[in-house]
């Protein structure tokens, strides 16, 4: 038996310790979600920096009780010299300074999101605290930093600050070696001591822009400085006996809702049977044979995906879905390396947060003299026609999406995870657990779990499965059609995941992933 983590006065669910240490910290001080979800997220940022960091993008789902639930996209636009002419036409590479090729958003969404706090609550350097001793008094490296700055040093070792910042002695860091970060301390100081706003409008942007400049990035300051999170209205789909929130494009959000709602139409059976992978997987393929079609900035889709979770289109599509055999794949897919995080306070607000540099330590590029590792999200845009297609002051697509559940009997669950294309699928799998089949929070989570197609750390486009599940099931799939991918009994290609349920009672439940260096740390 597999237990969750309770208290009654709080809970942070994150995939590093140190970070959800740093967010029950504040919830102890007094703190609401939204402050220890900012501390947390500084925090990670700094410890767990193959994953994510500053330099990266950031989505908010926050619930207050009593109120709807609010999305925060701190997502960062292409620069406005982004054109296909700076690419030369041809394409655009996914390491080194042309890569970084989009604002960091996810400072100005942890901004946004303290503007929501009704009354002034703690000092920013409070916040900031945890982050800063740990860049000034070094990271203890996990080892899935350690394999991944092995596996990709040939092509993260010439980008600029790159060895400079993660490869002290010229060679990468051992798991349990000790890696501190400076100059990213001294950024974290500036930004207690000023505020927030100095990333985008102050002597940080200035050098920011200076360096992105030299590394060959074509964002320039006045880029940083037209960056605003945007509270944006999230998408929401009735499932069982809840409401399931999620963002709207850019994210593959409604993938997930689709997903989830397509789930809830057909027979599932027992709890992970046959019945209820092949559902799962059969609704992902439908979701993302939409999402991929169509979804990108909504400034520039033609289609409103809201109409994706209509109940009769919704019908529609489970009856495209043949209960015994599977539809042929694969398609294109997506990578990502990115964390979810989750918080609650003793008020009741809830928070699912997710934050990205879209691949393992994303363009590679730290930028000089702020210790700042910048994102390569803008990787993803196309020189080609399509929902992607690169131009000035566009949003690229993202696969994060934070997740929220109203249940009608009260209990408020936020949940999530890291993994490109597996995100969706992750929090389908616990979910259905949890809400549709009565499985423990933490028992969800453990459990083995499927990823159909390319994600984080795989390239290959089967339906992969960990080895903990029966062989029957092994069987089962294949008869069906289905090219079946055996993985280790824990592996971290099925992604980082987490979540947190306020109970309307008081109390407060919490799991983490144990494929993850994290845990549930109640307040």
């Amino acid at each position: 038996m597999q237990n969750s983590a309770w208290s009654r006065h709080g809970m942070m669910s994150a995939p590093h310790g140190a970070a959800a240490q740093a967010g029950r910290d504040i919830l102890r001080a007094g703190g609401s979600a939204i402050e220890a979800m900012v501390a947390a997220a500084a925090t990670i940022a700094v410890v767990y920096p193959h994953m994510n960091a500053l330099g990266g993008d950031g989505f908010w789902l926050i619930h207050r009780p009593g109120e709807a639930p609010v999305a925060i996209s701190g997502c960062g636009r292409s620069a406005m010299l982004a054109t296909d002419s700076f690419y030369e036409g041809t394409s655009i590479p996914a390491r080194g300074g042309p890569a970084a090729l989009t604002v960091a958003g996810t400072i100005s969404g942890w901004a946004e999101a303290l503007s929501l706090m009704p009354k002034p609550g703690l000092p920013l350097r409070d916040l900031l605290a945890a982050a800063i001793a740990h860049a000034r008094e070094g990271i203890i490296v996990t080892r899935s930093q350690h394999e991944l700055t092995t596996a990709k040093v040939a092509e993260l070792q010439p980008q600029p600050g790159f060895a400079r910042t993660f490869m002290p002695g010229g060679k990468a860091p051992g798991h349990g070696e000790v890696l501190r970060q400076p100059e990213l301390a001294a950024t974290l100081e500036r930004l207690a001591q000023a505020g927030l706003d100095d990333f985008y409008r102050g002597d940080i942007a200035r050098s920011l822009a200076k360096g992105l400049e030299g590394a060959g990035s074509p964002l320039r300051l006045a880029d940083l400085e037209s960056q605003r999170a945007q509270r944006v209205a999230p998408l929401s789909v009735r499932c069982g006996k809840a409401t399931l929130f999620n963002h709207p494009p850019p994210t593959q959000g409604v993938a997930s809702l689709m997903i989830l709602a397509l789930m809830d139409r057909l027979a599932l059976g027992e709890r992970d049977s046959f019945a209820h992978v092949h559902a799962a997987v059969e609704a992902t393929k439908r979701a993302f044979l939409l999402r991929d079609a169509h979804v990108g900035d909504p400034a520039f889709m033609a289609i409103d995906p809201r109409q994706w979770l209509e109940p009769a289109f919704l019908a529609q599509e489970a009856g495209r879905i043949d209960p015994a055999r599977a539809l042929p794949w694969p398609v294109e897919a997506s990578t990502g390396d990115t964390i979810w995080m989750g918080a609650a306070d003793r008020d009741g607000t809830v928070v699912s947060f997710i934050q990205s540099i879209f691949w393992e330590f994303g363009s590679g590029v730290v930028v000089d003299g702020t210790g700042v590792l910048w994102q390569n999200r803008g990787s993803s845009f196309t020189l080609t026609d399509g929902p992607n297609r690169l131009s000035p002051g566009r949003l690229p697509f993202h696969t994060l999406n934070p997740a929220l559940a109203l249940f009608d009997d009260g209990r408020v669950m936020s949940y999530g995870t890291m993994g490109g294309d597996g995100q969706p699928q992750t929090q389908a799998a616990i979910f259905s657990r949890y809400a549709f089949f009565g499985q423990g929070l933490q028992e969800a989570i453990s459990a083995p779990r499927w990823l159909l197609g390319k994600t984080w750390g795989e390239e290959s486009a089967t339906l992969k499965l960990e080895s903990r599940f029966p062989a029957a099931l092994f069987d089962s799939l294949a008869g069906a059609g289905h090219r079946v991918e055996r993985l280790p009994d824990y592996s971290d290609t099925m992604g980082h995941a987490g979540a947190v349920v306020a109970h309307g009672d008081g109390r407060f439940e919490g799991a983490s992933d144990p494929r993850a260096d994290g845990c549930a740390a109640p307040a």
